[in-house]
């Protein structure tokens, strides 16, 4: 069930200079969301944006009814949603999309995130470990200031990095961390760019791994009404705001 809420901004976290944390609430409990899904929320604070920004669910804190939304400041809707003020109101639609699939018993999970990317990972690993399990994060950025959030993975499961200037964890790319040469998975949660997710995605089919990744199509509607966010499968053309975001590789055409 969607519902379309204002929700209050309790506080407003400048975690780096790239990333801002924004912690939301509401009178009522929030509904219930699955790592993966998104909400669209309206930029009120901007005179020129007039659709809404689909942003991934960071973390959902049932104990404080607190709903959390990373924002990556790369264009004017983010910026704004970044100037936002503790007392503040933001309306958003949720929870849309459709999340990740929760591993099975005895499972090894292996969650990659890269850049904004690793938001709905520290969802994903909360459930998981509430399983009596430990989620194994890997997590890649340019530097080591685009790793927003580390001790908060941190407390939830292992955690690998890796840098392209290696600055932190091992320098270069997710797919070239060497866990990847020296453990074994049984499941793949990715999210990030495109690139990366195909690189990731390759890695799992030749390694016979199950493997969901969480695309980033431009989403304007989130209700899969203005089509602009349409994926190439192998069921046909789909809307990702509808039918993912998240899809196994088996069902993309990469």
């Amino acid at each position: 069930m969607k519902h379309i809420l204002d929700l209050k901004v309790i506080t407003v976290e400048q975690i780096s200079v790239r990333y801002v944390l924004l912690k939301l609430t509401h009178p009522s409990p929030l509904p219930e969301i699955f790592p993966g899904q998104f909400v669209e929320v309206r930029v009120d604070s901007s005179p020129t944006i007039f659709l809404r920004r689909p942003i991934s669910v960071n973390f959902l804190d049932r104990e404080r009814n607190e709903l959390w939304l990373l924002v990556a400041k790369v264009g004017s809707g983010t910026r704004s949603l970044a100037s936002l003020k503790p007392g503040d109101t933001l309306n958003c639609i949720l929870p849309l999309g459709k999340g990740f699939t929760m591993p099975r018993d005895f499972e090894r999970m292996l969650l990659v995130g890269g850049g904004v990317g690793i938001a709905p990972l520290l969802l994903f690993g909360k459930l998981i470990k509430e399983t009596g399990a430990t989620p194994t994060f890997l997590l890649g950025a340019r530097t080591a200031a685009d790793i927003p959030e580390l001790d908060n993975f941190k407390a939830l499961g292992r955690v690998m990095i890796t840098t392209e200037d290696g600055s932190l964890g091992e320098k270069g790319f997710v797919t070239m961390h060497s866990c990847l040469k020296t453990e074994n998975y049984d499941r793949i949660a990715t999210c990030g760019p495109k690139p990366m997710m195909m690189a990731v995605a390759d890695f799992a089919r030749k390694n016979s791994i199950v493997c969901e990744v969480s695309l980033e199509n431009l989403m304007a509607c989130g209700l899969g009404a203005c089509l602009c966010c349409v994926e190439k499968t192998t069921q046909g053309n789909l809307c990702v705001c509808k039918e993912g975001p998240v899809f196994n590789i088996n069902s993309l055409l990469w």
